[in-house]
Formats: structure tokens, C-alpha cells, sequence
């Protein structure tokens, strides 16, 4: 394969400034383009990650890092081969597209290794920029998948097939790498998107964005006080929001309680004071300069909205914002680390002149499947590409942001 003049300069000036902590220094563009696509779901893949899973869950450390145990356990051989089962009909003459260049989030710390798996499992070679910022999460994935490629059947399948890099954001790496691509996969607020798109990708590939989002989540007040185990939900609720300070796209902002407002009210108090000492338990410390983000927030969000109340707590971990009506604009005012709007509704009907093309996940407790699917169905909302139980708003999945990732990773061989 010939290199184009371009193709040149940029690995002249783009190489040097990478930092690889997986994979060889390739000098030129050439090897890395002529590899060939695995399978989607071979075997060598699906041995791989699940040998990985069983170093990170052999980790000592594991119990301190929840996110990267959920990592592990989604990498197990029997997961893999129910996320293959759930596919069959999609796996037919699918192989890889080629070079999955991936730009990950510098704030939720295991997002890198989600869209290592989704690249991989699709057959591809990728190449993932991790974090420039140190997580001791990284660090330990990165260590087990270092681990497993020392064993000699993973080191020949995939040792020159995948590359976690980091850089910084100024360097010539983005235009190398995206130059390189079959597909650009970009975890990141708009502005960042806007910004990586200056780097042109070959004609053929294609890109994927993950762009700025904000979830919300719906609780019935009447169910949630006959709850058996608040204290389960009020973790799952933690897991949900302060497990990454709410930066991750998945994280309610919003809660609509349903119900009158006597029984929400009675919901609301026993919901918080369960969630307090969830916070104390799982010893959660927040940053001094997001209580000043908080309050900068919510007095921004009065001057706009003006009929809205800061609800009294215990501490400031718990940032609540009582509103009286229902806002369209509600996802202006995002902030993290435990800022709550609340909005008591009386009806599904009345998010959906709220919900729009930026809204990504619905986070629910009290209401059915078969309710919440007819009420999709008949309203069609512009946003929202997720409907799941509270507690399951990290979940990972092939389907992601209303993209089918098995799809967009590899190609369709056509016989005829």
C-alpha cells in the first residue's frame, strides 16, 4: 500500500507525541492498514476478553473500584456468549470494517474500556485513546490486559491489533490517527466533536459521536413508598449518579415524581433521607469547589426560571431544586456531584414537550415495561434512546445513544 505525501508528514509529526502503554510504536502507517478483520465474535475474541475479566476479577483492588468490576463480570465467557446468542441473526458474513480510532472521555474513567470492547468484539483493530488524566481504574485494566497479552496464543492474535495511547489534546496525533481510520469513534461534549471533526477522516470511513447528553429518571411515588428495599434502590440510585459526580452521560439530573403532591412529598422525604446515609456508608467526598458550582447553578437557574425553591438538607452533598412547573429548558442547568431537579407531574404525557434530541436515558422505579413502551410508542418523543431501571443506567450495551454498534463496527458481505 503507498503512503500519500500526507499521510507522511503526519506520521513525521504526530508519532512522537504519543505516549503508547499498549502496543508498538508503529513507525509507519502501512502494517496497520494492510491487517486483516477478524470475525465478529470469534473465538480468539471472546477468549481474549474473557481471560481478561478473569485477571481483573482475581484483583485484590477490584473491591475498591465497583466500575471496573462491572467491567470484569461484563466480560465473563458467559456473558460473551449471551450477547453472541442475542446477535445470531446480525453475525452472518460480518467482519470488522478495519481501524476503529477511538477518543475517549477524560471524566468517566472506564468508558475507554467499553469502547475497547464494543471495537473489539466487532473484529476490528483499534487503537483507543485513554484519558490523559491518571485513574487508578485505567491503570488496573490496562495492567490485566497487559497480563493476558503476555500469554503466547493472545500475544500472535492480538498484539499488534490493539494500542491504548494517551496525548495531549494540542498534538498532532488526532490528524494522524483520524487519517488512518475506518471508523472515528468520539466520546465527548459537542465542543470537543466540533473540535476533532477539523481532522479529516479517509472518504470511505465513517464516524461515531457520543455527544453531549442529558438522562433523567421517573419514580411513581405510591410504588416507591410500598417499596420493600429502599435501601437497595437508594444504592442503586448512588451507583446511578455519584459513582462519576453525574459526568457521565447516562446520569439522571432530573427526577419526575408522580403522584400528588402530599404523596410525593412523603416519597421525597424518606428517599433522601435514605440516599444521606447511602452517602455516608459508601464514604463520598465531594470536591469544595463543586458546592460553589452548585450555588453558581442554582442561582443562574433562578434568574431564568424564577419559580423554582432550593430544598433544606443536611449537607450539601444533596443539592435539591424544587420546581413548580414543568420546563423545557430543563437540561440548560446541569451540574454534578449531587444537583437534583425535581418536578412533580401527573402524567408520562407531560415530559414530552421537555424531552428532546439531546435527551439520552429515562431511569425508572414504578411503572411497567408494557406502560412505559405503549406510552413510547403513542408519543414518540424527539430524545431518548434508553429506558431502564434505576440502578441500570451505566449498563453497557451494543446498542448505545440509538446507534446498533454491531452494525456500524463491521460490514455485511453480500452473495448473490
Amino acid at each position: 500500500m503507498q503512503k500519500s505525501e500526507a499521510v507522511v508528514t503526519l506520521m513525521e509529526k504526530g508519532i512522537d507525541e504519543i505516549e503508547f502503554l499498549i502496543g508498538d510504536n508503529f513507525e509507519n502507517g502501512e502494517a496497520l492498514l494492510n491487517q486483516h478483520s477478524y470475525d465478529v465474535f470469534s473465538d480468539e475474541t471472546l477468549n481474549f476478553l474473557s481471560n481478561i475479566s478473569d485477571v481483573l476479577l482475581k484483583s485484590p483492588e477490584i473491591r475498591d473500584y465497583p466500575d471496573v468490576a462491572t467491567f470484569a463480570f461484563y466480560c465473563r465467557k458467559s456473558n460473551l456468549n449471551s450477547i453472541k446468542r442475542s446477535h445470531l441473526n446480525d453475525t452472518n458474513l460480518r467482519i470488522g470494517r478495519g481501524v476503529v480510532f477511538h477518543i475517549t472521555p477524560g471524566n468517566v474513567p472506564v468508558n475507554f474500556a467499553y469502547s475497547f470492547f464494543a471495537g473489539l468484539i466487532t473484529g476490528n483493530i483499534n487503537i483507543i485513546r485513554v484519558p490523559s488524566r491518571k485513574f487508578k481504574q485505567v491503570e488496573l485494566i490496562i495492567q490485566a490486559i497487559k497480563t493476558v497479552l503476555n500469554e503466547e496464543r493472545h500475544k500472535s492474535n492480538f498484539l499488534n491489533r490493539l494500542y491504548m495511547i494517551r496525548y495531549n489534546s494540542d498534538s498532532n496525533a488526532t490528524a494522524l490517527l483520524s487519517s488512518l481510520c475506518d471508523v472515528r469513534i468520539i466520546w465527548g461534549g459537542d465542543h470537543t466533536i466540533n473540535e476533532i471533526r477539523k481532522s479529516q477522516i479517509p472518504p470511505k470511513a465513517t464516524e461515531v459521536t457520543f455527544s453531549d447528553r442529558y438522562s433523567i429518571a421517573i419514580i411513581d411515588a405510591d410504588n416507591y413508598l410500598e417499596c420493600q428495599d429502599k435501601i437497595t434502590l437508594a444504592k442503586d440510585f448512588y451507583n446511578d449518579t455519584y459513582l462519576f459526580d453525574q459526568n457521565a452521560c447516562t446520569s439522571p439530573q432530573t427526577i419526575y415524581w408522580f403522584g400528588s403532591n402530599k404523596v410525593v412529598e412523603d416519597a421525597q422525604k424518606v428517599f433522601w433521607e435514605i440516599l444521606q446515609h447511602t452517602l455516608e456508608e459508601e464514604k463520598f467526598e465531594m470536591q469544595p469547589i463543586l458546592s460553589i458550582d452548585k450555588l453558581t447553578t442554582f442561582y443562574s437557574q433562578a434568574i431564568t426560571h424564577g419559580n423554582i425553591k432550593m430544598e433544606p438538607q443536611n449537607s450539601n452533598e444533596i443539592f435539591r431544586v424544587k420546581n413548580y412547573s414543568v420546563r423545557q429548558d430543563i437540561d440548560l442547568f446541569k451540574c454534578g456531584s449531587g444537583y437534583f431537579n425535581e418536578v412533580i407531574v401527573s402524567s408520562l404525557d407531560e415530559l414530552v414537550p421537555v424531552i428532546s434530541r439531546k435527551f439520552q436515558t429515562i431511569g425508572y422505579y414504578g411503572f411497567s415495561i408494557k406502560d412505559l413502551s405503549e406510552w413510547f410508542i403513542k408519543a414518540r418523543p424527539l430524545g431518548i434512546d434508553r429506558i431502564v431501571p434505576i440502578g441500570r443506567t451505566m449498563d453497557f450495551s451494543l446498542i448505545w445513544d440509538g446507534y446498533d454498534l454491531l452494525s456500524v463496527l463491521s460490514r455485511r458481505i453480500s452473495f448473490s
